[in-house]
């Protein structure tokens, strides 16, 4: 019997076990580099942006040119790097790097390289144009910013899954969860791998600012909430002239694009959010309003870029009605995060971006249905019923079901058969059951549910439009207990699904 090796709990330690963490690059590129090293007819230059196309190839051919260098000087773009070190040393650390396709990759460590290549187009796009002669300083500081936390996600994909569910998700503190899961502040580990793989001065400066001098960045952002009176902004500036001089610096450019990045990542609307896009129009001295129109543009151009991926791009939640609803699509399905494959998450995804989307894409109530028991199913639900409401508001017929034997698709339910089932279709209305009270309500559920749904979890969720009840979903995991994290995807998804109801009824007015 094996046992998995503790994680490191200290900043030394970690620094020893992702120094050398194999990051695999995509196969075809990885490839093409190769094939091009060995090319007489190729200038660096050529090769060199070759390389960029694999964000993991140009980190690991800067961290080698800048190994063992000593009171040099960091080199601080690929081609640079490519030169120190020659064509024949390039060829040696490529073999070194594992070459994957794109399934074989860890989806985790994909998605932060996505947010990273998207945090570098924020960059070149806001910032690259002023700046014109510091354009490679900003996309190469904006496009590795993150790369500490490859190699953590890299070496340990689960992490980047737990810190999302407890921070994102269920709110907890992000510096108790970080302490908990490595043993030290994450930024902390951060910068010292960032200085330890000496990657270019900005990246550091930015770890050290988040780490290090948050009273500044405070301050900076207090002054930017007030983005309705430029003036005023503009007088608090004065008044504090190291704050000006600190606000203006282009090494800010690539804290401002990687913020403004993970932000979006997780809600385009959220507090964090606002927060990054009122501090880079106060560096661009831009309206909010302009500012988020620049944003945006720049995240359609990423996303497009990218192409079609079974990632996630916050580009996409612009597509959708802002709140909770599209950041379904966003968020893995939390009750499957240990055992939900790849294809169930992006199918999960699929099915509530058809839920959501307008005009509804369903011609019939029976591909509503559909639609909806397989995002429930891939969501991580094993057996699902969905019945609908009759037109006197008094019977339950079953329309879909999923895990359940065949004669569950022909179940009807009548209200005054069960006091749990007259509740629910007065209103809509949750019910989850469980040890502590299935003894209170077990006597009140219609025996054919009980057969059908044997255990002692349950859960039971009516749905309608403006209070008027249209569909109960009944769902379980095979009877084994239903975590807070699985309970939250399932409300998400009858979110989706409520959501189609309102757009069906509405088709065609």
């Amino acid at each position: 019997m094996t046992t998995t090796p503790p994680l490191p709990r200290t900043i030394p330690a970690w620094i020893k076990a992702l120094d050398d963490a194999p990051l695999p690059a995509f196969a075809s590129v990885h490839g093409k580099v190769r094939l091009a090293l060995r090319d007489s007819g190729k200038s660096m230059r050529q090769i060199a942006e070759l390389i960029q196309t694999s964000p993991v190839l140009a980190l690991r051919f800067i961290q080698e040119a800048n190994r063992d260098i000593g009171d040099g000087q960091p080199a601080e773009s690929l081609e640079v790097a490519l030169s120190r070190i020659g064509l024949k040393r390039a060829e040696a650390l490529l073999a070194r790097i594992p070459a994957l396709e794109a399934h074989e990759i860890p989806l985790p460590l994909r998605q932060l390289v996505l947010i990273s290549r998207h945090a570098s187009q924020q960059a070149n796009g806001l910032f690259a144009a002023r700046l014109a002669r510091l354009w490679q300083d900003i996309h190469w500081g904006s496009l590795l910013f993150l790369t500490p936390a490859w190699a953590l996600v890299g070496a340990y994909p689960h992490l980047l899954d737990c810190w999302e569910q407890r921070v994102l998700v269920r709110g907890e503190p992000a510096s108790r969860v970080e302490r908990e899961l490595l043993g030290v502040p994450l930024l902390e580990l951060c910068l010292k791998l960032a200085e330890h793989w000496r990657l270019p001065d900005w990246i550091i400066q930015g770890y050290r600012l988040l780490s290090g001098d948050r009273r500044r960045l405070i301050k900076a952002l207090h002054i930017a909430r007030d983005n309705e009176h430029p003036l005023h902004q503009q007088q608090m500036l004065d008044a504090d002239p190291d704050l000006r001089r600190w606000l203006t610096l282009p090494s800010n450019t690539i804290v401002l694009a990687n913020g403004l990045a993970l932000s979006s990542h997780h809600s385009w609307s959220g507090v964090h959010s606002l927060r990054w896009q009122r501090l880079a129009g106060l560096y661009l001295q831009v309206s909010l309003g302009d500012l988020q129109q620049m944003v945006h543009q720049q995240a359609a151009i990423s996303a497009r870029e990218c192409g079609p991926t079974d990632l996630w791009h916050p580009a996409q939640g612009l597509l959708w009605p802002t709140g909770t609803l599209f950041q379904t699509l966003r968020e893995k399905p939390l009750a499957a995060t240990d055992t939900a494959s790849e294809a169930d998450l992006a199918g999960w995804r699929e099915h509530c971006r058809r839920l959501l989307t307008e005009p509804t894409p369903f011609s019939n109530v029976l591909q509503l249905t559909a639609c909806a028991t397989l995002a429930l199913t891939c969501a991580g639900m094993q057996r699902v019923l969905v019945m609908l409401v009759d037109r006197k508001q008094n019977r339950l017929v079953a329309q879909q079901c999923a895990g359940l034997p065949h004669d569950a698709a022909r179940l009807t339910l009548a209200a005054e058969q069960s006091q749990i089932v007259r509740r629910l279709l007065e209103k809509p209305a949750q019910l989850r059951l469980q040890p502590a009270n299935m003894a209170q309500f077990s006597a009140l559920l219609p025996g054919s549910l009980k057969a059908l749904f044997a255990g002692e979890h349950l859960l039971l969720r009516s749905l309608g439009v403006e209070g008027r009840v249209l569909m109960l979903v009944i769902a379980d995991r095979n009877g084994a207990p239903i975590s807070d994290a699985a309970l939250q995807t399932f409300a998400k998804t009858t979110q989706c699904i409520e959501h189609a109801l309102g757009l069906f009824g509405r088709r065609g007015v």
